[in-house]
């Protein structure tokens, strides 16, 4: 019987499934060959830099050199500063910080208007509040509204005048100025008398810096002081400045105003200003005419170039100076 049981134990089981046929699996996809790296001491190879080009200056114009007979001996270019930007907003503010910086401070005396034995004699007897002096028969004082009181309000002492301006600025105010002196348009507009065909600025041979020992020898053959403001006159009317004399002495007349009294009675127009390298001599030939002014390259400033924040006043150089103004001296 256990027999039996047993097979149909067997015959009651399912039959085995058959096994799925495996899938065959998809090739794999090539990976990209990589590239090649360079080896770390090998440097890319590099395009070559182009060179860059040189901006060419701008030319400055020609001036003529004159001698101290008024003929033209040569022609000479002026040096690269007289091509600076004209800056006359620059150039004004400079002027204008000039005269605020050596401005004298000023003020009125702590007890001024005080120094008086005054009183009030209180309210209820119909008088104004007016301090009065004592045994004054009731004259008011040291109140700014009585005859000898304090101001009401002083120039203080202690008032800051300067005016701060950049060294940079400063520094464009002098180049701009120094090339206003050599444009006519400017020179003329200021009121200066030029030449006819004359080149702004003048240029004069270094024939002119010895003029003092010139005339000291001429004079001293006829044993005569030397009459050297005379002598240079001449020399100035050779070179057709003798209009510019003629504006400049002629203009002289009296300050308005309370100015009259302050040491400053006269005014002048501003005329020539010469820039020469020997300064003393140049001055005891041409330092009493009217209105000129005379200094050296080396220390040139905006008002000497520009009194009063005008740019484009007639200058004179001797061809030394000018080339000591360009550097190449």
């Amino acid at each position: 019987m256990a027999e039996k049981t047993e097979t149909k134990k067997a015959e009651t089981k399912a039959p085995a499934k058959k096994a799925a046929p495996k899938k065959e699996a998809a090739p794999a996809p090539k990976k990209p060959a990589k590239k090649e790296t360079p080896a770390k001491d090998v440097k890319p190879l590099e395009a070559p830099k182009k060179k860059a080009k040189k901006v060419p200056m701008t030319q400055t114009a020609q001036v003529n050199v004159y001698s101290l007979d008024g003929k033209v001996e040569k022609s000479i270019p002026l040096p690269q500063v007289f091509t600076t930007q004209f800056r006359p907003d620059i150039i004004r503010k400079a002027v204008n910080s000039s005269r605020a910086n050596r401005r004298q401070p000023y003020g009125s005396a702590p007890l001024a208007g005080m120094r008086h034995s005054v009183s009030w004699p209180g309210k209820g007897r119909g008088m104004a509040r007016t301090p009065r002096l004592l045994h004054g028969g009731g004259k008011g004082a040291q109140a700014p509204n009585t005859p000898g009181g304090r101001r009401a309000h002083p120039p203080r002492a202690e008032k800051d005048w300067t005016e701060k301006i950049n060294k940079k600025e400063k520094a464009l105010a002098l180049r701009s100025a120094i090339a206003a002196v050599g444009n006519q348009g400017l020179v003329a507009t200021r009121g200066h008398r030029v030449p006819e065909n004359a080149t702004v600025p003048l240029v004069v041979s270094d024939d002119f810096e010895t003029l003092f020992d010139r005339i000291t020898k001429d004079y001293k053959k006829d044993n005569r002081r030397p009459a050297y403001t005379k002598e240079a006159a001449k020399v100035l009317e050779a070179l057709g400045l003798s209009n510019e004399l003629t504006r400049a002495k002629d203009g002289i007349h009296l300050r308005a105003g309370r100015g009259k009294a302050r040491g400053r009675k006269y005014r002048c127009p501003t005329s020539i200003l010469f820039v020469v390298n020997d300064t003393e001599k140049a001055r005891k030939c041409f330092g009493n005419l009217p209105g000129v002014d005379i200094v050296a390259p080396a220390k040139l400033n905006v008002e000497h170039l520009a009194p009063g924040g005008d740019p484009g006043r007639l200058t004179l150089f001797t061809e030394k100076a000018l080339l000591v103004l360009g550097g190449e001296q």
